[in-house]
């Protein structure tokens, strides 16, 4: 069965190659777009290259005739009401979006569950970061201290990362980690102790020349533990994880968080 897709965020950094994929791919069918800045033209024309044929619409909600998964690459103050809209219409969704909460991932479960829709979110669609994610899952089921750097270039408009975001929620879900001493008993600033994150402390370096980069540090006295993934420039590391996530979100019901979910299962605490 062909699945019809409608891209929200089709002409941005992201969103471009993973709609030209889209294109490309035989079981899928792009049949229409989300971009305020290109409504009402045509796709390709939007892109500055031959038509396609892919409408481009300024809302999701007037993007979803026919369509079976909205795929949100846009902004993190637009992809709340993107996925809702999208599921009040009984369409699923994958989420590359960054910039939602715990609470707002809850949210959107119970929406979806509500109509026996299936979303899937990953702060990250990269296969390595899935599995870097799934790494520091497992390791923090043995190891009982870590803190998170998250690393993005200088105009990185959120922090943290989606990325370092949903690591931190989730490994709440495995346990709290210990801390030696609690951060608002720091002296000094006590600021430079980073954010709290679900009980994890996260840190957010924004500087020129970083791209994304994710640390988890994992400690025991003398022994330390650091799972990174860095990720390049280009769009590229996100377009497979994406894909994937598409053919499997018709199968779920609810919120699956996480690449690594759909890789290898959920990780039991």
């Amino acid at each position: 069965m062909t699945l019809s897709i409608c891209m929200a965020g089709a002409t941005g950094w992201a969103g471009r190659p993973i709609a030209e994929a889209l294109i490309e791919a035989t079981d899928l069918d792009l049949t229409s777009a989300v971009s305020r800045s290109a409504a009402g033209h045509d796709l390709g024309e939007a892109w500055g290259v031959e038509p396609n044929g892919v409408p481009v619409f300024g809302a999701v909600a007037e993007a979803l005739d026919g369509v079976d998964v909205v795929v949100d690459y846009t902004a993190h103050d637009a992809v709340r009401a993107n996925v809702l809209a999208a599921i009040e219409r009984g369409v699923g969704v994958v989420i590359g979006s960054s910039g939602l909460a715990a609470s707002d991932f809850a949210d959107l479960d119970g929406a979806a569950r509500e109509v026996e829709v299936g979303v899937v979110a990953a702060g990250n669609f990269s296969l390595t970061a899935a599995l870097a994610q799934a790494a520091a899952l497992l390791a923090a089921r043995h190891l009982p201290s870590w803190e998170i750097i998250d690393y993005a270039s200088e105009s990185k408009p959120d922090a943290p990362s989606g990325t370092a975001r949903e690591l931190a929620e989730r490994l709440a879900e495995i346990r709290p980690p210990v801390v030696g001493l609690p951060v608002e008993e720091t002296g000094g600033y006590v600021e430079a102790r980073g954010a709290t994150v679900a009980g994890t402390q996260v840190h957010s370096v924004r500087l020129p020349s970083f791209d994304l980069t994710t640390e988890t540090v994992f400690a025991l006295p003398d022994e330390r533990l650091t799972i990174r993934h860095d990720a390049g420039s280009s769009a590229t590391p996100y377009v497979a994880g994406t894909l994937l996530a598409v053919r499997r979100v018709t199968g779920q019901v609810g919120l699956v968080r996480g690449l690594d979910t759909l890789l290898l299962g959920p990780t039991a605490p």
